[in-house]
C-alpha cells in the first residue's frame, strides 16, 4: 500500500466514525433554534414573504464574515436585498457579465428599490490585497482578476496618497473605494435614468468593527459622518435635535471626500471648531450643526489638507 492510500484510509476511517465538524453542529444548533424561536414567533411574516419580497434598500458589502448587512442594522427578514463579494466591488457596466451588474438591475427595475448602501469596512482584506496586487497575482489568479475591477480605486490612492503608509493608507484606501463603486453604480442605465428622474438615492457607508459605528458620506460636505453620532439615543433623551441624514450622492462627485471620521491612532479625537472652514478646500461650513457632530477624524488636519488633492486638478 502507498502512503497516499494509507491516508485515503486513514481519512476514510474517520469519516466512518460519524465525527462531524464542530462548526457544522453548531450551524444545526442554530438552525434548530432559529425553527423553535424566530420563526415560530414571526409565522405570518414568512407566510407573507413566502408570496413576494419587497425590500427597500439594496445593500452591496463585503464577503467578510466580520460584517452582517442584517445585524448592524437589524434590518428584519424581507427588508434587504443583499450583493456580497470581495471588496464590495460592482464592476463598471459592460466590464464582466457577472452576477453584480444583474442583481443591479433586478433590484431597481423589477423589484423597485429606490434606495443603495454601498457599505466598506474596516480592515478589508480585499483592500489590503488590492494594494499589493502584484503579488496576488500568483498565488490567487481568481483574486488578481477581480480586484482588477477596483484599479480606479489602486490609481487614485497610489496618485494621490504617495506619503501614507500601513494602516491609514488601509483606511484612506476603503473610504475611497466606497466612492469608486458608487461611481461604478452610475455606469449602468437603469441607476443612471432613476438618477436623473429622481427616483433613486445611493449612499456610501463605512463599518467599523471594532466600535459598530457607521460612517455615511455626506456628497454636500464631501465628508463621512457618523451616523450612531448625529441620531444617538442620548441626544433624544436629553432633547437635542438630531441632526439631518447625510446627503445622498449626486450623479456626480466633483469633489470626494476633505476628510474620514474616526479618532487618530494615539486615540485622540480631532476636531473642527464649529462655522471655521470646512477642510483643505477652504469651504464654509454648510451646516455647523452636523459638522459639530461629525466632530471625529481619521485624519489630522494637516494631512486633511492633501485629501484627494488631486481632483482640483481634474
Amino acid at each position: 500500500m502507498s502512503d497516499n492510500q494509507s491516508d485515503a484510509g486513514s481519512i476514510a476511517a474517520s469519516d466512518s466514525k460519524g465525527v462531524e465538524p464542530h462548526a457544522m453542529k453548531k450551524l444545526v444548533r442554530g438552525l434548530r433554534e432559529f425553527r423553535a424561536t424566530y420563526f415560530s414567533t414571526h409565522r405570518e411574516l414568512f407566510e407573507q414573504l413566502s408570496h413576494k419580497q419587497k425590500p427597500r434598500v439594496l445593500f452591496i458589502t463585503c464577503s467578510d464574515s466580520r460584517i452582517d448587512p442584517t445585524l448592524i442594522t437589524q434590518a428584519a427578514p424581507g427588508e434587504l436585498f443583499v450583493i456580497r463579494n470581495a471588496g464590495n466591488i460592482i464592476p463598471p457596466f459592460g466590464a464582466t457579465n457577472g452576477g453584480e451588474g444583474a442583481t443591479v438591475e433586478y433590484a431597481i427595475h423589477a423589484l423597485g428599490i429606490e434606495q443603495i448602501v454601498v457599505c466598506g469596512h474596516s480592515h478589508c482584506g480585499a483592500m489590503k490585497g488590492l494594494l499589493q496586487l502584484g503579488k496576488l497575482e500568483e498565488e490567487m489568479p481568481l483574486v488578481y482578476d477581480w480586484l482588477r475591477h477596483a484599479e480606479a480605486t489602486r490609481r487614485l490612492v497610489k496618485e494621490n496618497y504617495e506619503e501614507y503608509e500601513g494602516e491609514e493608507l488601509l483606511e484612506i484606501t476603503i473610504a475611497e473605494n466606497v466612492l469608486t463603486q458608487i461611481e461604478n453604480l452610475q455606469t449602468y442605465p437603469v441607476v443612471h435614468s432613476r438618477l436623473y428622474q429622481g427616483r433613486l438615492k445611493i449612499y456610501g457607508w463605512v463599518y467599523h468593527i471594532e466600535t459598530g459605528e457607521v460612517f455615511a458620506y455626506d456628497a454636500n460636505d464631501h465628508t463621512y459622518v457618523s451616523l450612531p453620532q448625529i441620531f444617538g439615543e442620548d441626544q433624544e433623551a436629553s432633547g437635542q435635535t438630531p441632526g439631518k441624514f447625510p446627503s445622498p450622492v449626486a450623479c456626480e462627485l466633483p469633489q470626494r471626500f476633505q476628510k474620514l471620521p474616526k479618532t487618530t491612532p494615539n486615540g485622540k479625537s480631532l476636531t473642527v471648531p464649529k462655522g471655521q472652514p470646512n477642510g483643505a478646500q477652504g469651504n464654509d461650513v454648510k451646516d455647523p450643526g452636523v459638522q459639530e457632530l461629525a466632530a471625529e477624524f481619521w485624519l489630522s488636519p494637516e494631512q486633511a489638507e492633501r485629501i484627494y488633492r488631486g481632483s482640483k486638478r481634474r
